[in-house]
């Protein structure tokens, strides 16, 4: 694995505004970047005249991102930069399908957002281990994966694809009036109209299909060991919960799967296979607009060579392309402008609440956290650090030193991954004084911390990193 160290030495030799130095333990040297500005007014900051600079948050985007989207940046205190920007001082990344590698991440990097729900282009354990939260939009592109589920549920059913080919083999040949009639038997159906439609994953796609499957008349059964209150109240009234895939998908024509591509033992590669295929009716369609890695490819083809059962997805399969019972479409279930613009808009939001405020939503490592409104006069301090036992009170202990007092305090975590937020009142007895960058850096060498950060004020600084024992601003 590759250093921390390695991580944060890419720069470039353009000239940016913000200039980064790293600072020995004992430099006396000053730290040349604007730091960040609070809005108070206390006589007791000493260095308060350095915090009261303009600057805007540098956001990356990789891929073409939705304009409506990026409009939810304000100019004011914005600037989107392409992929071909050059001055790599990012304070926070936008991707859509972009590969993330990990030199594209640069030690200014506050947060990455994925315009999507899945997040398997960004090396999260990575990310995790850097202290950097990754972010995604579940739900912005669940009515178009389900419309497009609704459309291989239909397609799985009457041999359309098949129907469309060959008239244009026929039309080719000039036959199409006259056979267009007495070939049509060949493309014979049913209806879904009274049958039985499986759901694996009651997430917001899934919830979604089934209740649109109900509505046109199906019956439902459904799989979710981890369902949700939200999605549960969103399923049809009249859905069957079963304990196991296998059970759902017994009684089933149609299996709709909606679940998340995980990696590593007791993870989901390959989970429909040959002991999920064998309780399924020979003559079921299996709709897989999740992820292609979900379904064993060798099984699958051996369920669909022993009856008439029928494969649907928008995943490639080098193995079932050219299968008789196969139809597989280009990968397009977000693939619509409405879908484009809420996810972009969404991941734009998340990453205005996590920068300005701190809020943490929709994240995939680091803990959902809720903050209140920060008191009139005070300083909001962020720490990101390691899950272990006493680096939070070491954090507390840095403010007491500082005679500084906790109006307000949140700690969540997350696996390896914890996160404080605390609102300061910077008033302290009278004839101190306190320098915030000096506390920053304080809090920011403790042991197990990875970064702090100035949640408001001057847009885009006041952000710290301990990158093995260095402190990088």
């Amino acid at each position: 694995m590759a250093s921390i160290a390695s991580f944060a030495v890419r720069r470039t030799s353009n000239h940016v505004r913000t200039q980064i130095r790293s600072l020995a333990a004992g430099s006396s040297l000053p730290i040349d970047i604007d730091h960040f500005t609070s809005g108070w007014d206390s006589s007791s900051i000493k260095d308060l005249g350095e915090f009261s600079k303009e600057g805007h948050y540098q956001i990356q985007t990789f891929n073409k991102i939705s304009e409506k989207g990026l409009s939810k940046f304000p100019s004011e205190k914005y600037e989107i930069k392409s992929t071909e920007w050059d001055s790599n001082n990012a304070h926070a990344i936008l991707l859509r399908s972009h590969k993330l590698q990990e030199n594209e991440v640069d030690v200014t990097v506050r947060a990455i957002a994925r315009c999507g729900a899945g997040t398997n282009n960004i090396p999260v354990p990575r990310m995790t281990e850097l202290g950097i939260p990754v972010f995604n939009t579940p739900g912005a592109n669940a009515n178009a994966v389900k419309e497009l589920i609704l459309c291989g549920m239909l397609l799985g059913s009457r041999r359309v694809v098949d129907g469309i080919n060959h008239m244009k083999d026929l039309g080719s040949k000039g036959l199409a009036k006259e056979r267009v009639e007495k070939d049509k038997a060949m493309f014979g159906g049913r209806e879904v109209k009274g049958k039985t439609l499986a759901v694996i994953g009651l997430g917001h796609i899934g919830a979604a299909t089934a209740r649109d499957g109900a509505s046109m008349g199906m019956d439902t059964t459904g799989y979710d060991p981890g369902l949700s209150i939200e999605s549960a109240l969103k399923l049809p009234r009249g859905i069957k919960l079963c304990d196991s895939i296998s059970s759902a998908v017994a009684s089933a024509d149609y299996i709709s799967i909606n679940i998340p591509y995980i990696k590593g033992e007791g993870g989901t590669h390959g989970i429909i296979g040959k002991e999920v295929l064998s309780q399924m009716k020979p003559d079921a369609v299996l709709l897989n607009f999740a992820r292609g890695e979900l379904v064993d490819s060798e099984a699958m083809k051996e369920f669909l060579d022993g009856g008439d059962g029928r494969y649907v997805s928008d995943f490639p399969d080098d193995l079932l392309w050219d299968h008789k019972n196969c139809i597989l479409l280009p990968h397009l279930g977000a693939s619509t402008e409405e879908a484009e613009d809420a996810a972009a808009a969404m991941a734009a939001e998340t990453i205005r609440e996590y920068l300005e405020t701190g809020i943490v939503r929709n994240s995939v490592n680091f803990p959902n956290t809720k903050l209140p409104i920060r008191p009139d006069g005070s300083i909001r301090i962020s720490v990101v650090n390691k899950n272990k036992p006493g680096v939070l009170a070491a954090i507390t202990d840095m403010f007491a030193k500082a005679n500084l007092n906790i109006l307000q305090q949140i700690n969540q975590s997350r696996g390896d991954i914890a996160y404080n937020v605390l609102d300061i009142d910077p008033s302290i007895e009278e004839g101190g004084t306190i320098n915030l960058k000096s506390l920053q850096k304080d809090l920011t060498m403790v042991d197990g911390v990875l970064s702090s950060r100035v949640v408001f004020g001057t847009p885009g600084v006041g952000y710290a990193r301990n990158i093995d024992g260095q402190y990088w601003v």
